[in-house]
């Protein structure tokens, strides 16, 4: 299926670690970023006055403050002779209030001519999706760092990538939008079951195997249900926002925020039921005998169970043959909770699809005995020292398959 580029969305992006005096009030007043020979790649010779700009603070877990306001770029040597000297100013506002001397900044340029400031933590996970989405060189120090989205720097935007560009509020356009308002045409305005709809998405991915090609067939399949979920979705959508939010004494505030929440929950909620729903269809695929959901001690319900919640009960059952994989489409710092779900079983699995974890998380899960699992696409979003531990899909697969002998 057809995707779009990053180049649909931006023109170029800068990176760079901040410094004290870019940050603290109490060391400058200028709020100014530094690094104006690299910014010029970026922004040309022009003076650009009052460039609307999206501030966007990423935490740790990719918590984010956001708002609307400005930056401007100019020559404040404008009229000397031979002297230039390029500042990028910024106003104060929420986002820029919490920026702190070592986070890095990102500043991306969009094609419609505004611009997004998006400030993470270093070493922080959105950190390492970002330069990997944006295609940067990882510079331990981050001296100021252009790339601009063009040719090899412009990939496609594949299940990774729009993941990256949700946390930034950007939701891609359909290519194949024609094709795909064909695929859920028949549910009209109701959302159809999980399972459903998975099936659907399953059925409309016809160049990849789940027995051939197990980590290829679960991007797909969980690629093509995104994309047919939030096609359905924006058409639902739509809809209720004409219908209006109106109430007898006005405007219907309460009934606005309850349909913006519900939105965002049943995104969620659909995500995970979404990953699931695949990982049965690999394993069935691939003759792989489990349980989904059962309990273990403490009525804790690990999400699979390999080759079966009869034989994690049985106590003559060897536990080294056993397996438990946790499936989560978003990890953030949710991953501590699969370490209690089996006392069985030592070294656990947790398959996920979030990229780039930062290595502080992924040193942890190795103390921990928590071993990742990533479609093997995933795998290049980390850095080099954290992908020879990864496993991929195939792995997992082979893992179990061989427990299984008995």
């Amino acid at each position: 299926m057809q995707r779009g580029q990053l180049s649909d969305y931006f023109a170029g992006v800068a990176v760079k670690r901040l410094s004290a005096v870019e940050t603290s009030p109490d060391t400058s007043n200028q709020h100014e970023f530094n690094g104006s020979a690299p910014l010029r790649r970026l922004l040309g010779d022009d003076d650009q006055k009052n460039i609307p700009a999206r501030y966007i603070w990423l935490g740790q877990e990719q918590e984010a403050v956001t708002t609307d306001s400005i930056l401007t770029w100019y020559d404040s040597r404008r009229k000397h002779a031979t002297r230039t000297e390029y500042r990028l100013y910024y106003p104060d506002n929420e986002v820029t209030g919490m920026m702190q001397e070592g986070d890095v900044l990102f500043i991306a340029l969009c094609r419609d001519g505004t611009a997004m400031v998006i400030v993470t933590p270093v070493d922080s996970t959105i950190q390492n999706q970002l330069v990997w989405l944006f295609g940067l060189e990882d510079q331990p120090e981050f001296e100021f760092t252009v790339q601009e989205i063009a040719g090899t720097s412009n990939p496609d935007l594949d299940f990774a990538a729009r993941y990256i560009l949700d946390e930034l509020g950007i939701e891609p356009e359909e290519p194949e939008a024609d094709r795909l308002d064909d695929l859920i045409e028949q549910f009209g305005m109701t959302f159809p079951t999980t399972k459903i709809f998975s099936e659907i998405a399953r059925s409309a991915v016809t160049d990849v195997s789940p027995a051939d090609d197990p980590d290829g067939a679960l991007l797909g399949w969980l690629d093509m249900e995104e994309q047919l979920f939030r096609r359905l979705e924006r058409r639902i959508v739509a809809e209720r926002i004409a219908g209006g939010f109106n109430a007898p004494e006005g405007a219907d505030v309460d009934g606005f925020l309850s349909f913006s929440l519900s939105v965002q929950n049943r995104r969620k909620s659909r995500a995970g039921q979404a990953l699931e729903h695949h990982l049965e269809a690999v394993f069935t695929a691939n003759s792989i005998r489990y349980s989904r959901g059962k309990e273990t001690e403490n009525r804790n319900k690990p999400d699979f169970l390999f080759p079966g919640h009869e034989h994690y009960h049985d106590p003559a059952f060897p536990a080294e043959k056993l397996t438990m994989l946790g499936a989560k489409s978003t990890l953030k710092d949710r991953w501590r909770q699969v370490l209690s779900e089996a006392e069985r079983i030592d070294n656990k699995h947790l398959l996920t699809l979030e990229p780039g974890i930062s290595e502080n998380q992924t040193s942890e899960m190795q103390v921990k005995q928590l071993q990742l699992v990533l479609p093997r696409k995933l795998h290049e979003s980390f850095r080099p020292a954290q992908q020879g531990w990864l496993m991929d899909v195939s792995e997992f697969l082979a893992l179990v398959g061989e427990r299984q002998q008995f």
